[in-house]
C-alpha cells in the first residue's frame, strides 16, 4: 500500500468526489464524509466493531452508497509524534482494508480530536449517555474537516 498524502491524493481524485473520514476505536468507527466540493465534513454514523469482514462491509458500503472516492483514517499518534500499537493497528486495519477496494487510502495525524469533541459536548451541556453515542462519528468529523481545512490553506 503506498503511502500518498492527503493533498495529492485529493488533487487526484474525480470532480465531485467525496471523502470519508474514519475514527477507528477498539470497539467503534466513527464515520464522516464531506459534501462534493470537499469543504464541510458531516458525520454520519459509529460503527459498531465486530469483526474485518463486516466492519470492511459497512464501510465499503457507506462509500459506495455516498460515491466516496477516498478514506482518510485518523492516525492515533503519541504526542510526541511516534506511533504507538493504536497507530500500528490504524495502518494494519487500512492495509486490509485497501486488498479490498480501490479507493486510496490516506493518514491524518488526529492527536487530541477525540479529547476536543468530548470538550465540546460537554461544553454543550450533554449527558454523557448521549455523549458516547455521539462522540465517535463527531470525531471522525472533526479529523476530516481539519483535513479538509488545510486544502484551503496555501502550501
Amino acid at each position: 500500500m503506498e503511502s500518498l498524502n492527503f493533498a495529492d491524493a485529493v488533487a487526484a481524485l474525480p470532480t465531485h468526489s467525496p471523502v470519508i473520514g474514519l475514527d477507528l476505536g477498539s470497539k467503534t468507527i466513527g464515520v464522516a464524509i464531506s459534501d462534493i466540493t470537499r469543504r464541510i465534513a458531516s458525520p454520519v454514523e459509529t460503527v459498531a466493531r465486530k469483526k474485518f469482514t463486516l466492519d470492511a462491509e459497512r464501510l465499503l458500503a457507506i462509500a459506495a452508497d455516498r460515491k466516496a472516492g477516498l478514506f482518510l483514517l485518523g492516525l492515533p499518534l503519541n504526542m510526541d509524534g511516534s506511533e504507538g500499537p493504536r497507530a500500528q493497528s490504524t495502518r494494519a486495519f487500512a492495509r486490509n482494508l485497501s486488498k479490498l477496494t480501490p479507493l486510496p487510502i490516506v493518514f491524518w495525524d488526529e492527536r487530541l480530536s477525540t479529547a476536543a469533541v468530548e470538550r465540546m459536548l460537554i461544553g454543550a451541556d450533554t449527558s454523557r449517555a448521549r455523549r458516547s453515542e455521539l462522540v465517535d462519528k463527531l470525531a471522525a468529523a472533526y479529523i476530516l474537516q481539519s483535513a479538509l481545512d488545510s486544502l484551503a490553506r496555501p502550501r
